[in-house]
């Protein structure tokens, strides 16, 4: 009888204990352990970040940092901290968090769109990504990458197609990089190297002209016939005489550097720059911007005309009056210059 006491007394033990081991496992693996009220927060977690980083963002969002911790070191999480962008949703308990942000990365849309150039491109992308602006500009300028795949720093701008893009939020410079190479070869297909073939140009070549259409007119109905301008010039071996490219030039210069030039003049024209379409034939050395797409395509699949002149239209601003002689051009021409006088735009 005695020894059934005993035997009953150990079995009774032995359940309270398995009861409150099972309870703690509960509390430490099962139970919701977030403290946030929104459905769901994010985590970015950098290269060679250690398990004190990832604990100090964790802190604020979870009830209890202690439980973390203890399964943390328990499935050995603490040694295998993974790089990455990672969701914690409202009730998830430690388990559901290190599983988590162990093995689920989630990618994020990058986006960028007509940045002047490459500085702005890398300030840009380093607000959407890990890597910061200065490791992207060097990867971007990295002068081994650019003479392998047929770039210059004049054109290497050309690289990068605006649009939006999937990416992990670790993402390197240099990968990015080597995925904007990778954009730009697809992009650059059989059918596009042909029709600037036709043309007698190149893929960069294209790239140039079409950062002038683009600052020209952003209007993507009026960017072909402004293309087939510009192609009718070269194929004469007239000066292209864009504006746009005095303006690239003449911010290259100090003192308009802080400035904005609403109106070229005689001054502007008389800059001494390959940029300058006024002094020198053809296209010049490299893009003035990054084009749009749609400049790109209206390059490639240009409006044949017998329009050699354009001046912006001062009745439908945004658009342009096309002349296929310089009298009727000039009277356009006129006819703007007094629109901007009106407005009190003199430089």
């Amino acid at each position: 009888m005695y020894i059934k006491k005993i035997l009953l007394a150990v079995v009774l033990l032995g359940l309270v204990i398995a009861a409150y081991f099972a309870y703690y496992i509960y509390g430490v693996m099962l139970r919701p352990n977030t403290a946030f009220n929104n459905e769901r927060a994010f985590i970015y977690i950098p290269a060679n970040a250690n398990y004190n980083d990832v604990r100090e963002q964790l802190k604020p969002l979870l009830i209890s940092i202690d439980k973390f911790d203890v399964l943390a070191k328990q499935k050995k999480y603490r040694s295998n901290i993974k790089a990455g962008r990672y969701i914690i949703k409202k009730g998830m308990s430690n388990n559901d968090i290190i599983n988590s942000i162990r093995s689920n990365n989630l990618p994020i849309k990058v986006a960028f769109n007509n940045q002047e150039n490459l500085q702005q491109l890398a300030g840009r992308i380093a607000s959407q990504i890990e890597a910061d602006s200065l490791s992207i500009i060097q990867a971007m300028l990295d002068t081994t990458f650019l003479e392998k795949n047929n770039f210059n720093k004049a054109t290497a701008l050309g690289m990068y197609l605006p649009n939006s893009y999937e990416f992990f939020w670790n993402t390197s410079a240099n990968q990015f990089r080597e995925r904007m190479l990778k954009e730009y070869n697809r992009f650059w297909n059989d059918s596009r190297i042909k029709k600037a073939a036709d043309l007698g140009l190149n893929p960069t070549q294209v790239m140039t002209l079409a950062s002038i259409v683009y600052e020209e007119s952003k209007r993507a109905d009026e960017q072909p016939i402004i293309a087939g301008v510009y192609l009718n010039r070269l194929k004469v071996g007239m000066p292209l005489q864009a504006d746009p490219t005095i303006k690239y030039a003449a911010y290259q210069l100090p003192e308009n550097k802080d400035t904005v030039i609403k109106r070229v003049l005689n001054i502007h024209k008389e800059i001494d720059s390959p940029y300058n379409t006024y002094k020198y034939a053809g296209l010049p050395p490299g893009l003035i911007t990054m084009p749009d797409v749609s400049a790109i395509e209206a390059v490639l699949n240009y409006e044949k005309h017998s329009y050699y002149y354009f001046a912006a239209d001062a009745k439908r601003l945004g658009y342009h009056k096309f002349a296929k002689n310089l009298s009727q051009h000039n009277a356009n021409a006129r006819e703007y210059q007094r629109y901007l006088s009106s407005q009190g735009i003199n430089k």
